[in-house]
């Protein structure tokens, strides 16, 4: 078992860097008042088969594409942020004695940890924080247990030390989803505690997130996302990869791809959507969403916010965790503007610095 940083406290400003299947995005943030000011910028598409169902199958080419992003991203930082997904990780909040230290802490779930862990101890990488007293029992302390195959942890830093970079912490996505949520709170019709929503749609993976009072409490993965698309209009209209992928975010596709490839894709991915909201309610006490936001490269469609509002019934927005944030004077407002909602992990793993 190997112990590592999931929940530890970095003392200055680090690069938020996403690695998703298709893409490498990458955020650096500076704190401006009370709010964010963004510094540096980039995303980078991967090459195809490097990374696979969020697993890292070609170290090399993810490499070569982190130090492309960096260097693109005219950021000077080498402290790094990553994360591993949320269905690799085990969280689970347990009670321990409250007078233990840190060191005892870490031995005691050492013991106990097969109790918590389905995998083999030599092959965990975990993590742990102290959250606060055990309700009605000063003895006891909750703590937060963080664990997750070690070889997923190890891909991440060994890329980003190839690459240049120093891996100073490895989150889980979820963490910084969070902490980017909290930036859109305003967006939101009313006050108080919401039932919200997140539908991350990316190239492959379709990840359905639900927050009350800005925790999660419950997350879905599923394989559904973008390349689909990408793939029928490649076979639809004989393109390369690379030109339906162009076609698909440019235009100029014949007439009949608004009717015959375009409008199944949505209405199958507004299908995934509504599946989601119902597993949420038959797994918990809710029977409510208050808002939905929709991230990830695919939310950025042109009228799918509106369909899918009109199609669910439920109050609709682009996710946007920078549209309170100022700009550097080097980046290009125009073209972080269409990225923002594919930025979501990237910003929320940046914030990470200023905790």
């Amino acid at each position: 078992m190997e112990f590592f940083d999931f929940f530890s406290n970095p003392s200055k400003p680090m690069i938020g860097l996403d690695i998703s299947s298709s893409a490498v995005k990458l955020v650096e943030l500076s704190r401006s008042g009370d709010g964010y000011k963004v510094e540096a910028y980039r995303v980078l598409p991967l090459p195809a088969n490097t990374v696979v169902e969020k697993n890292i199958a070609d170290l090399d080419a993810l490499s070569e594409t982190i130090e492309s992003v960096v260097k693109r991203s005219g950021t000077k930082l080498k402290d790094t942020i990553a994360a591993v997904s949320g269905s690799s990780v085990i969280t689970k909040e347990i009670e321990l004695p409250a007078g233990l230290t840190e060191l005892q802490m870490e031995m005691q779930i050492e013991v106990e940890a097969d109790q918590y862990i389905p995998y083999p101890m030599e092959e965990v990488a975990f993590d742990f924080d102290v959250i606060g007293p055990v309700e009605n029992n000063s003895e006891l302390v909750k703590v937060l247990l963080a664990a997750c195959r070690q070889e997923n942890v190890e891909h991440r830093r060994q890329a980003l030390e190839m690459a240049g970079l120093q891996p100073k912490v490895i989150d889980v996505e979820g963490f910084a989803v969070e902490r980017a949520y909290k930036l859109m709170e305003d967006q939101l019709d009313q006050v108080g505690d919401q039932v919200v929503a997140i539908a991350d749609i990316g190239a492959t993976m379709f990840t359905f997130t639900v927050l009350v009072d800005g925790k999660t409490i419950y997350s879905r993965e599923q394989l559904f996302g973008g390349k689909q698309l990408t793939e029928e209009i490649q076979r639809r209209y004989g393109l390369s990869w690379e030109e339906a992928g162009e076609a698909k975010r440019k235009g100029g596709l014949p007439e009949d791809y608004e009717s015959e490839v375009l409008a199944p894709f949505k209405e199958s991915l507004i299908q995934h959507i509504t599946r989601s909201l119902q597993f949420f309610y038959s797994s918990s006490h809710f029977n409510y969403v208050d808002q939905l936001f929709l991230a990830g490269g695919v939310s950025a469609l042109e009228g799918l916010v509106d369909e899918v509002e009109h199609a669910i019934g439920l109050p609709t927005a682009l996710a946007n965790p920078l549209a309170n944030m100022q700009l550097s004077k080097s980046i290009n407002a125009s073209a972080i503007a269409n990225d923002a909602p594919a930025l979501l992990l990237a910003v929320g793993l940046a914030m990470r610095s200023f905790e």
